[in-house]
């Protein structure tokens, strides 16, 4: 839960812009604020921040150490939150929708959105209007059907299982890992462990069709050809409740970096070594046929997740 120091997106959307034009009464104009109220926005965040982020004077204004130090976290924070717009916009573009995106969802949470915000801004580059998307969300298996069906143009997946009647194109690469609560015995394991343990132990795991689930699987299953998997622990249906599961102690289970980095970084989880192998799993745009998808919009969204825009 955040607490009241962190500034809201309108304010360190102004402290940026006074660092880039040099002066309040300049970023002022660029937001669409008066002066006062550029400077009267100014001085609430300093107050709620606690220490002086801009330095006036008779030829502009400048930040301070503090200032530069709050605008370099800023442009993060609004990176993300650019990257939500999309997103939240792509989820309610029904009726005017353009083009139908489908995603997994570790892929439409972490890596989708940024490639939207990549294929608006090289939309607008060469100057044509920019693509309404709708993104259908899900596990990979609904993405697959969705495609399948027609009911996508293109769709991402993460499991190593690409179906043989559709159209493929790896775009990157995904690490799992295996995570437990901060005071799981596993978390003090500086050998880590190994396949074998991992695929005899029962874990928190999605729900079958699941990319997560199936790309261990498949993991396993070559590695350890004959060995029997555990049944899993508990089979919950959202990243979140798996999550909290997990940190609860409930048992290990394994997730995308992509999707774990915060809880690590925060102490939530601590990840495991797995000591024989590297768990990682393909990225992949899917379409029905043809060399590339059948819009141009969808082979230039397929391109830039290709070249690694913010991939795993």
């Amino acid at each position: 839960m955040l607490s009241g120091r962190v500034p809201d997106l309108s304010a360190m959307s102004l402290l940026c812009a006074v660092d880039r034009a040099g002066s309040l009464s300049a970023a002022a104009g660029e937001m669409g604020y008066s002066q006062q109220a550029a400077s009267s926005r100014m001085r609430s965040l300093e107050a709620q921040i606690g220490a002086e982020l801009v330095r006036r004077s008779p030829t502009g204004s400048q930040l301070t150490q503090t200032g530069r130090l709050v605008a370099g976290w800023a442009q993060d924070v609004l990176g993300a939150a650019e990257r939500m717009d999309f997103g939240i916009a792509a989820l309610h573009e029904r009726r005017a929708a353009r083009m139908r995106v489908a995603a997994s969802l570790t892929t439409s949470a972490h890596l989708v959105p940024t490639w939207l915000v990549e294929l608006h801004r090289q939309q607008v580059r060469v100057g044509d209007r920019p693509t309404d998307v709708e993104l259908i969300t899900g596990n990979s298996e609904k993405v697959i059907n969705a495609v399948r069906n027609d009911k996508a143009v293109v769709g991402f997946i993460e499991t190593p299982e690409l179906p043989k009647d559709l159209k493929h194109r790896v775009v990157g690469h995904d690490e799992l890992v295996v995570v437990v609560a901060p005071g799981h015995p596993w978390a003090r394991r500086r050998t880590g462990v190994t396949l074998e343990q991992l695929a005899k132990t029962p874990l928190v795991t999605r729900e079958p069709g699941s990319g997560t689930r199936r790309s261990l699987e498949l993991i396993l299953g070559d590695r350890l050809p004959g060995t029997e998997q555990a049944e899993p622990a508990a089979e919950l249906s959202t990243e979140g409740a798996i999550k909290a599961a997990i940190g609860g102690g409930l048992a290990p289970g394994v997730l995308s970096r992509l999707s774990v980095a915060d809880d690590l970084a925060l102490g939530r989880l601590t990840a495991v070594r797995v000591r024989d192998h590297e768990l990682l799993r393909p990225l992949a745009a899917i379409w029905r046929t043809g060399r590339y998808p059948s819009q141009g919009p969808g082979r230039d969204l397929v391109s830039i997740a290709a070249r690694g825009e913010n991939a795993a």
